[in-house]
């Protein structure tokens, strides 16, 4: 469910469904800026109420982005 959620906001973005894997990099392959991953990082705290931070040098695969997501919600629902 989180793959499908990260999924639709890149293709909100104009990136090609084919191109949109778990293991493809937001940067490097999805040829991601800046201002796109904070709209992702935004769609999820508006979709599950949770805050990720995107911002930083790494490159993150879509993968990552989802298990930091879930990590996100397990966090919030523990408390």
């Amino acid at each position: 469910m989180t793959f499908d959620t990260v999924k639709k906001s890149l293709l909100d973005l104009g990136i090609d469904e084919e191109l949109i894997t778990e293991n493809a990099y937001l940067h490097k392959d999805l040829e991601l800026d800046s201002t796109e991953t904070i709209q992702i990082a935004l769609d999820v705290k508006r979709i599950y109420d949770v805050t990720i931070k995107l911002e930083s040098r790494k490159d993150l695969t879509v993968g990552e982005v989802c298990a930091l997501i879930d990590q996100a919600r397990a966090t919030s629902n523990a408390s």
